[in-house]
């Protein structure tokens, strides 16, 4: 047993889909769609929110603003956000189960905190109608928690806390420092820290890192060290407590918590 009831995991760069790539080229093409000509770069800053949202803060790009308003006619309102999201989800139905491969690590992981008695949550920038098409591959492959929350299950979704307090009712598990948040964006870490959870980054696997695990390994130490530094200083300003290099390494960190609660 452990002193930490429940993980809680964002998906897309922490469970599956090492390196966060199966939203990148729908948002660009999205975008192509009207006209505009989004960088890999501006795709990836949002990254975590609700999809909604992540076009929204694109759209709010003075880049993509003027380029936008030049081509439109207008200023991008809610409206254009509409337009855009309209074609964004659908495509990414069509493409996400090709990028839904466990990060390596991600079942044997689930396993050792099962077997300390803690239940399993999850939460997500992605639609319910997007995870539709993750959850069965996920589940071939040994991954299956015991809940899911969407982008569009709540009237708000991160960087708030919500979508964190429908895991507390969900999996029956109190009080929040009992939970631990795990997440590769800063939305996904400032949302476990709005709902009080330990909160713990992952470096490597994520958005911010954006490599594949082959890239990564082709790599020199020093460069692979430098992104590592890179990511962890930007996901602690959001909020984490921790950062591991993916979840793979979240066993020994909570048996080090459960040997040190300070450390």
């Amino acid at each position: 047993m452990t002193v930490f009831k429940a993980a809680v995991f964002d998906w897309a760069g922490t469970t599956i889909d090492f390196g966060s790539f199966a939203p990148m080229g729908v948002f660009v093409e999205a975008f192509a769609r009207f006209g505009i000509q989004a960088t890999i770069e501006q795709v990836r800053k949002p990254m975590g929110m609700p999809k909604w949202d992540h076009i929204q803060a694109m759209m709010a790009d003075p880049e993509i603003a003027r380029a936008w308003e030049a081509r439109c006619g207008a200023k991008p309102d809610s409206a254009a956000i509409d337009k855009v999201y309209e074609v964004f989800v659908p495509m990414n139905e069509q493409v996400v189960a090709d990028y839904a491969t466990l990060v390596p690590g991600t079942r044997e992981t689930v396993e050792a905190l099962r077997a300390k008695g803690m239940k399993i949550g999850s939460t997500t920038g992605y639609t319910r109608s997007i995870m539709e098409r993750v959850l069965p591959i996920a589940a071939k492959q040994g991954y299956e928690p015991d809940n899911l929350v969407c982008s569009d299950d709540l009237i708000e979704g991160r960087p708030g806390p919500l979508g964190m307090y429908k895991c507390f009712v969900d999996l029956a598990v109190y009080p929040p420092s009992a939970v631990i948040k795990v997440d590769d964006t800063e939305p996904g870490i400032a949302e476990g820290v709005a709902a009080g959870c330990m909160t713990v980054g992952v470096a490597l696997s994520g958005n911010e890192c954006g490599h594949t695990v082959e890239e990564l390994a082709a790599m020199p130490q020093g460069a692979v060290d430098e992104i590592r530094q890179r990511v962890t200083a930007k996901l602690k300003a959001a909020g984490a407590g921790h950062v591991i290099d993916t979840i793979a390494d979240l066993p020994a960190l909570i048996e080090r918590l459960e040997r040190a609660p300070e450390a």
